[in-house]
């Protein structure tokens, strides 16, 4: 049996969940805007005293790993590994963009073709988004990039087949992707409810972090790649 403890905190949602054996016994989130700083540890203290009064042993905490918010990501990570040294637990890291696509696939996988591709997309200001590109197995399809987008940001993808956009930054590129394969899919939002079936995995793997040298994927991380367009933008 395996009990995780989650924590997303890279965009402006905060919330936890804790899981037994892929189920989910209990979850906080707060939709009103960046307010980790104030929510996050009192979420967590209900979700170790949950815990606690039903005797369940916890075995590891899971952290949404970004990319995302500077502010939320180091907020997130500082409480996950508090919580790690002080239980003696394993750290568990789950990247943000395969996050956004868990929702997608349990809750529209009626919708989506066989050879339809994901595309979880970040905000990143005026027509600048932090995007992955996945199939519907998860296998990563291309890699991270910073997006100015337009109408042949993904065209190569859209050529073949459909794309579906979720995530932040989705709705305000659909306009300028204007393609009849491109496929909208909205309110989607990373949340810790989510981490689950991707922090089973790691935990089954022993893909653990190491709890002092980790460090989560900042959107900043971009910038040295970043075209000109870009630099800046990093929350």
């Amino acid at each position: 049996m395996s009990c995780i403890l989650h924590i997303e905190t890279t965009t402006d949602v905060c919330s936890v969940a804790v899981s037994q054996d892929g189920m989910c016994l209990f979850q906080q989130e707060d939709h009103g805007g960046p307010n980790h700083a104030v929510k996050l540890g009192s979420f967590v203290d209900e979700a170790l005293a949950f815990v606690e009064q039903r005797d369940i042993p916890l075995d590891a905490v899971a952290v949404s790993s970004g990319p995302g918010s500077y502010t939320g990501l180091r907020i997130g990570v500082s409480m996950a590994k508090g919580v790690c040294y002080g239980r003696g637990v394993k750290l568990i890291a789950v990247p943000t963009l395969a996050l956004l696509c868990v929702p997608v696939l349990l809750g529209h996988a009626d919708e989506l073709e066989e050879n339809a591709l994901l595309c979880p997309m970040l905000d990143a200001r005026r027509m600048e988004v932090y995007a992955q590109l996945f199939d519907r197995s998860l296998k990563e399809v291309r890699p991270i990039q910073a997006d100015v987008v337009d109408a042949e940001t993904y065209r190569e993808y859209l050529d073949r087949g459909p794309v579906y956009f979720f995530g932040n930054g989705a709705a305000k590129c659909m306009e300028q992707i204007a393609h009849p394969n491109a496929h909208l899919i909205a309110d989607i939002e990373p949340l810790a409810r989510n981490m689950m079936p991707l922090a089973e995995q790691r935990l089954a793997k022993e893909q653990f972090e190491d709890v002092a040298y980790f460090v989560p994927f900042y959107l900043k991380d971009f910038v040295a790649k970043a075209p000109k367009d870009l630099l800046g933008t990093a929350k």
